[in-house]
This record gives C-alpha cells, sequence and structure tokens, in this order.
C-alpha cells in the first residue's frame, strides 16, 4: 500500500479499511471490541472532516466580506479626511488630532540652502620662455 501524504488521502485509505474491517468483524472475534472502536473513530474523522470543510468555507466568505469591507471604509476614510482638513484648513494644528499632517509650508531645497560658489577659473597654460644660453 502506497504512504499517503495529504490528510484526505490519508482519510480515504482509513474509510476504505474501516469498511473492510466492518465487514468482517465475525471473523476477527478476539478484536471485536478494538475494530468497533476503530470504525467509531473512522466515523467521528469524517464528521470532523466534513465541519472543517464548511469551516474553510466560511472563512473564505468572511475574507471577501473583510476585504470588500475594508476597502469601503478606506474610501470613507479618506472623503472624511477631506472635509476635516476643509473644516478646520490645511495649516490647522488640530488635524495631528485626527493623525493628520498639517500643511506648514515647504522646506527650502539643497539648492536654495547653499550659496553658489563661484566657479573657479579654468588654469590658463604659461607659455614657455625661450631657454637663455
Amino acid at each position: 500500500m502506497p504512504y499517503e501524504t495529504t490528510n484526505t488521502a490519508k482519510l480515504g485509505s482509513l474509510q476504505k479499511f474501516a469498511a473492510s474491517i466492518a465487514a468482517n468483524i465475525p471473523d476477527l472475534p478476539h478484536l471485536e471490541q478494538s475494530c468497533l472502536q476503530f470504525v467509531s473513530m473512522v466515523g467521528n474523522l469524517q464528521e470532523v472532516s466534513k465541519q472543517q470543510a464548511a469551516l474553510v468555507a466560511d472563512k473564505q466568505e468572511a475574507s471577501k466580506k473583510f476585504k470588500t469591507l475594508l476597502i469601503e471604509c478606506q474610501r470613507l476614510a479618506s472623503v472624511l479626511r477631506a472635509a476635516v482638513k476643509q473644516h478646520y484648513g490645511i495649516r490647522s494644528e488640530k488635524l495631528a488630532e485626527y493623525n493628520l499632517q498639517p500643511f506648514r509650508g515647504r522646506k527650502p531645497s539643497e539648492k536654495r540652502r547653499s550659496k553658489k560658489q563661484p566657479e573657479p577659473s579654468p588654469v590658463q597654460p604659461q607659455p614657455e620662455s625661450p631657454e637663455a644660453p
């Protein structure tokens, strides 16, 4: 029998074995109690597997609802942020209470901050003087 790796394959293999055990309990009188316990456990395992599948479906549905609501909330929050800025003004420090950054003017750029330094004049080659004898 090949080794099963997925839970679904393992469950299927156990179900087949449980069906064989249940059909042959009279042939195994000394194992009857264990066989009945095994068949019962496989039945419980099937029920838990069905519950798990239903919960996975519910989780997927909840994830879809969450994503939809999250997008709607983000859109409404954008509108409300703009409305709050319009109400108080973009420079109001009250915006900080809403976790919004008040406009405080632009910072000077690097070019404006540094003074222009004059460019060094290009070095002129000096004419060679004729050597005196």
